[in-house]
């Protein structure tokens, strides 16, 4: 089954069974009535499973090209999910370029539980080696990361975690499933916010993980379940029927995403622009190589330098909302430094690019010339 069939029909059945529904219905239902002490229809208690929950599991599995499906309350309850596998005194080797969000539940919750987090730029792979010791149980990349938009090759760092016989997990938010299929390149763990992309409204908060191997499946179901940071049945349905038209919706996005990159790029008030589509973007071969497209999501930082011209650029915005968040039909700009990566340090931000000046969008599927004029308006 080829993708753009996968996203309305994979993992699912053609028709509800009680009447005939083509959607899976919302079943909104805590518990489910039983014929005798264990005697039920697959379902007990929708914790631990939820026909709605299901029907998305199974769809996230399927345009991932995994087996198995989990949907989370939000994105960072997955992740939370992913390293409640390890103990005190194991490692984690990260990316240094990742989610402000992500940075703080590793190094504000975990570090503090015992789990120790080595963050490295990963663009050249095999320097991820140099930080490998024993102790090491996972490595954790992003790709593209979030803001920089910095590649990194997941077919490398596959082999490099299978020869330590540690475990990969890619989050794949940014380019979800329509454009880059970690399992297929060696992963063991994919993670979507799918507040973002797959839900693609802005109208959710919701996080997934897919995986091939019934052994680690079944140890994130265990955690899933007890831990119980699940999906509702609402938004269940809301991301599956976002998942629907991811394809279409991607295709759009990588469409204008392309026209407004080169747009800011000969900009004269614009300084840096990135965005892995440009032939002088820092790994844009390994980009055309394990990616389908380029992407919607492009960051730039100002001419002048300052906080203040960002910020008065994001102030003068009418077409793009200046707001949180990401992958909605809507486009959507932000302030990486205020906003969604104010909770790692300004010296360690730096580091990564992610400056006062570094604006970040997130182009949605509105008219192109619409989306260019507003930029061109902010801009002056």
């Amino acid at each position: 089954m080829k993708f753009n069939t996968k996203t309305i029909h994979g993992g699912q059945h053609n028709v509800d069974p009680a009447y005939g529904a083509v959607m899976p219905p919302i079943y909104q239902t805590s518990t489910y009535s039983q014929t005798t002490p264990g005697g039920h229809k697959g379902f007990e208690y929708s914790r631990s499973a939820n026909p709605t929950r299901t029907a998305l599991e199974n769809a996230l599995a399927s345009i991932e090209n995994g087996k198995f499906g989990l949907a989370f309350g939000s994105g960072l309850a997955a992740i939370d999910a992913v390293m409640k596998l390890f103990k005190p005194g194991d490692e984690i080797i990260s990316t240094n370029d990742l989610y402000g969000g992500s940075y703080r539940l590793f190094t504000k919750i975990f570090e503090g539980l015992g789990i120790k987090f080595h963050f490295i730029g990963m663009q050249d792979a095999e320097k991820i080696e140099a930080h490998i010791n024993k102790n090491t149980k996972l490595i954790w990349v992003e790709t593209p990361t979030n803001p920089m938009m910095n590649i990194i090759d997941i077919e490398a760092v596959s082999k490099i975690a299978k020869k330590h016989k540690v475990l990969l997990a890619v989050d794949n938010t940014f380019a979800t499933a329509y454009l880059q299929q970690p399992l297929d390149l060696g992963a063991d763990i994919v993670m979507h916010s799918a507040t973002k992309y797959l839900g693609g409204h802005s109208d959710v908060v919701m996080g997934s993980l897919v995986v091939d191997n019934q052994e680690l499946a079944d140890k994130l179901y265990f955690i899933q379940n007890a831990s119980g940071a699940i999906a509702g049945p609402m938004d269940s349905f809301l991301v599956l029927r976002g998942i629907k038209t991811l394809h279409i919706r991607m295709q759009r996005h990588c469409e204008n995403g392309e026209k407004i990159a080169k747009y800011l790029k000969s900009h004269p008030k614009v300084d840096k622009v990135y965005w892995p589509g440009f032939e002088d973007h820092p790994n844009h071969d390994i980009a055309k190589k394990q990616m389908t497209g380029f992407g919607g999501m492009i960051s730039f930082t100002t001419a002048e330098g300052t906080e203040k011209s960002a910020v008065t650029i994001l102030e003068k915005l009418k077409v793009f909302t200046l707001a949180e968040s990401l992958g909605g039909v809507e486009s959507l700009a932000g302030h990486p430094a205020s906003m969604t990566h104010a909770s790692i340090p300004k010296e360690e931000r730096e580091k990564t690019g992610v400056v006062d000046s570094l604006i970040r969008l997130s182009v949605g599927i509105e008219d192109d010339e619409d989306l260019i004029e507003d930029l061109k308006q902010a801009l002056g």
